[in-house]
């Protein structure tokens, strides 16, 4: 049964309009996914977070079974009841943190051992503990163990991860199986392709995470260095080889070229930290381009941050206000600033959407990515 269902595509390119159905409500596709690390977008609270137009966030495997850990995470009633979010939920398997932010140890077939950032502490991870983990955390859309590798690498080293992802893929539909099987989850199955920017390595990684058959399907192992056009070529290779029925997931991407350049090769979701990290750093995404609010140009600026932005701190404050806010170390200039960036992001889906519908996404979206090819002159 598939969980995916496409209303519309552009007749002009591959970039299509659909909807994914999960135990906490459905999605509408393309969406972008805010970043919830520890269990909460960072400085944003959950009513507000849906003002933005938020249907669906992300939080981290890796960072929850460290703290709070899964049993506290049980007792307290779920990922859901930690978040107060009564909407669909993803998180990751943990691959990526445990490669990027651990001192890593031992990594072979079986899984990895890892040092815990918190404390220390040995930790061992494998493909059934990731679906364990995140079967019990509760999440809507679970993914498999994958390893991660970064840019630039080995090419014997990639060979090696392509070949590792696919094995614990495997072992993640088997474990995947128990849990539906027994009826103790809800959670759809997501498989990971990865293979750098090596063309066969993606397809061959891509044939065979779609012979295992999951819920949908990723584009791992890219933002990591590559540049936006390798990233593109790899999106545009890949996408295709995955089945149409399904959702199509690239995973931590990314600024606004790299969403529209991505959604016209045929990809349905996203997730980043950009809009709530650069607007800790006091840096805003609006449609004429980016703005620094630390800047003394806006020390008595009355303008909001953006004219015709609908957000929370456009509605209320002023860019001299928020530059204030943030050169007295007060934190409502990044809960501001995180709010508005969201905003622009959701808008931004929601203004891919609507062009899809309309049947004219491509000539859109050429001028979009145009005026988002944005120098940091403000």
């Amino acid at each position: 049964m598939s969980h995916f269902r496409t209303v519309t595509t552009d007749r002009h390119c591959s970039a299509r309009r659909g909807v994914v159905d999960t135990a906490h409500g459905t999605i509408q596709t393309p969406a972008f996914m805010p970043v919830g690390t520890a269990g909460a977008v960072k400085g944003v609270v959950p009513c507000l977070l849906e003002e933005t137009g938020t249907e669906i966030i992300l939080a981290n495997t890796y960072h929850l079974m460290l703290r709070p850990g899964v049993e506290a995470v049980e007792r307290i009633g779920g990922l859901h009841r930690l978040m107060a979010w009564n909407h669909p939920i993803l998180t990751d398997s943990g691959g990526y943190q445990v490669f990027s932010l651990s001192g890593l140890t031992r990594i072979d077939d079986e899984g990895v051992e890892f040092s815990s950032h918190i404390d220390g502490a040995r930790v061992h991870l494998n493909a059934e503990m990731a679906i364990d983990i995140q079967s019990r955390l509760g999440a809507d859309i679970i993914m498999c163990f994958d390893e991660c590798t970064p840019f630039p690498v080995d090419p014997g080293r990639l060979e090696t991860a392509v070949a590792r992802t696919i094995e614990w893929a495997k072992r993640c539909k088997a474990a995947h199986r128990y849990w539906v099987e027994t009826q103790t989850t809800a959670s759809l199955l997501f498989g990971i392709v990865q293979g750098g920017i090596d063309p066969e390595l993606r397809r061959r990684c891509a044939r065979q995470i779609v012979e295992i058959g999951f819920d949908g399907y990723a584009i791992g192992g890219l933002s990591v260095g590559e540049g936006h056009d390798s990233m593109v070529r790899t999106v545009e290779l890949t996408a295709p080889l995955l089945p149409d029925d399904h959702p199509r997931y690239l995973m931590g991407v990314g600024m606004p070229v790299d969403i529209l350049s991505a959604v016209r090769a045929g990809v349905d979701m996203f997730d980043c930290v950009l809009p709530t990290r650069n607007g800790r750093n006091a840096f805003a995404f609006t449609e004429q381009g980016p703005l620094r609010l630390r800047n003394s140009v806006h020390g008595d600026s009355t303008e909001p941050v953006e004219r015709g932005c609908d957000c929370y701190g456009c509605r209320h404050f002023t860019r001299g206000a928020i530059k204030h806010f943030f050169n007295s170390g007060e934190m409502l200039g990044p809960i501001l600033l995180s709010l508005h960036n969201l905003r622009f992001y959701q808008r931004l889906m929601s203004n891919i959407r609507e062009h899809i519908e309309r049947g004219d996404f491509a000539a859109w979206a050429a001028g979009q990515m145009n005026s988002y090819a944005w120098t940091d002159n403000q």
